[in-house]
């Protein structure tokens, strides 16, 4: 993948985004009304979390709509070029990389859950996301994507309040 950032208005990589999710998951990313710059503005104001990273030895993050910057607590322009890894915590990277490892491997992964940090440090919990490759026809996958479909915030000791509103006693 490209080392620029892909903006919200970049149907190239909506495209890329819907049609690899499409071949290896086996399902539509948005609605089939949405096509070129309308695409890319619908899954950039989705009301899922969407991450992408590209294939660096450090990948860096190349994509993160509305939703993904909110969760994160991270400006698009801070977001941008910041190293994948850190969105987990220092004691959950290798948890993480070894996810990442089984996406590249297997093309997918689905019905994830695991820990994240904020920009300021705050633990949360993604829930229920889809990671895959982001693939391109004549060559090895360009990086890979994640769609976090909710979000669990809280610590293990009381309720937790999902992003959607939810609470949930432990």
């Amino acid at each position: 993948m490209r080392t620029r950032s892909w903006h919200r208005d970049d149907a190239e990589f909506a495209e890329l985004l819907a049609r690899s999710y499409l071949a290896l998951i086996g399902r539509k990313l948005l609605p089939d009304e949405h096509r070129g710059v309308e695409a890319a503005e619908w899954l950039y104001e989705a009301p899922f979390g969407l991450l992408a990273h590209d294939t660096s030895p450090d990948p860096l993050f190349v994509y993160a709509n509305r939703r993904a910057q909110r969760l994160f607590g991270y400006h698009l322009d801070e977001f941008i070029g910041l190293p994948s890894r850190l969105s987990a915590g220092q004691q959950d990277r290798r948890s993480r990389e070894a996810l990442m490892d089984q996406v590249r491997r297997h093309g997918y992964a689905q019905g994830y859950r695991g820990p994240r940090v904020t920009k300021d440090g705050r633990p949360f919990w993604i829930e229920d996301v889809t990671i895959w490759n982001l693939v391109v026809s004549d060559g090895p996958p360009a990086g890979q994507a994640a769609l976090i479909r909710d979000v669990t915030y809280g610590t293990s000791g009381g309720p937790k309040v999902s992003s959607s509103g939810d609470v949930q006693e432990t």
